[in-house]
């Protein structure tokens, strides 16, 4: 069965998309266009690039994810270090090992641009803060005078999860100027609204796949310190207004997978913590699809 797909963002938890996806695999359901935000823009890409659940999970289990971790060269110790970069460079490391990792995987399956996928195939969420606005990758490249179809696809992957202060955001040029592009979690992290017109019947039921409790299942944060207070402030900034949007009529359509509390940018997973995420999201999607009708 043809299906759209709605991938959430969620740092390193993003595993339990590939639990998730192989269980709708699995039972036949194929994804023809895609929306996606940070961490869920890679697993989105993979799948519009054509791998398989297995091939995915094989590719992330044998990656080791703190190589993605490329600090800046420099004689200070990285303690001291960071918090010159956080200043100048706006993030701790670079992220370019990141993109060239994209750009290698998605040329192993012959994608190099947004041309070489079908119109509307993989949308991607990301924030341009230097315009204020959300960015719906490739669409509104448009806005910025630059070909939507000759972008390359690991650069858009990497502008989606760029997670700010951890990765140096990617500076985007065009005509008017130099734009500041960070994570598009920081204005949406679940784009299931990317499907919705009114003026339109959806051509396809759309599955959400969204790494959280259902809204009214949702724990009340602590807040006693500083750094719980930027923490809760960074969720609700991320979430808020995604859950807003998402009504009951959406919500039978989302397989909603709780996370513990797991730092989004904890880079040190072992195999056996990545297979505990991948368990997880494929038991919430076979759930799911035990009481799903369309």
């Amino acid at each position: 069965m043809d299906i759209d797909g709605v991938f959430s963002g969620g740092g390193i938890k993003g595993f339990a998309l590939i639990g998730a996806y192989e269980a709708l695999e699995s039972r036949g359901f194929t994804f023809k266009c895609m929306a996606a935000t940070s961490a869920g823009s890679i697993m989105a890409a993979f799948i519009a690039a054509g791998y398989t659940s297995k091939e995915i999970a094989a590719i992330l289990k044998e990656t080791e994810m703190k190589d993605f971790l490329d600090s800046r060269h420099t004689l200070l110790p990285f303690p001291i270090a960071k918090w010159l970069l956080l200043y100048w460079r706006m993030g701790m490391y670079q992220g370019y090992v990141l993109e060239e990792w994209l750009a290698k995987k998605m040329a192993a399956k012959g994608i190099y641009t947004f041309s070489d996928l079908p119109k509307n195939k993989l949308r991607l969420i990301a924030s341009d803060l230097s315009g204020g606005r959300l960015l719906v990758l490739p669409d509104d490249l448009e806005l910025y005078g630059i070909p939507k179809e000759t972008f390359p696809v690991a650069r858009a992957i990497r502008m989606s999860c760029g997670l700010p202060f951890f990765f140096e955001p990617v500076k985007l040029r065009s005509l008017s100027g130099e734009n500041i592009i960070v994570d598009g979690g920081l204005l949406s992290n679940f784009p299931m609204w990317v499907f919705e017109d009114e003026k339109q019947k959806l051509k396809r039921p759309v599955i959400g796949i969204k790494l959280s409790h259902k809204l009214e299942e949702q724990p009340k944060r602590k807040i006693k310190n500083g750094l719980q207070l930027f923490e809760a402030l960074f969720e609700t900034m991320k979430d808020a207004h995604d859950d807003r949007y998402i009504s009951r009529k959406h919500e039978k359509n989302i397989i909603f997978i709780p996370m513990g509390k797991e730092f989004v940018a904890e880079f040190t997973l072992s195999n056996e913590k990545k297979d505990a995420l991948i368990k997880i999201g494929r038991i919430r999607a076979e759930q799911f699809l035990k009481t799903w009708t369309y």
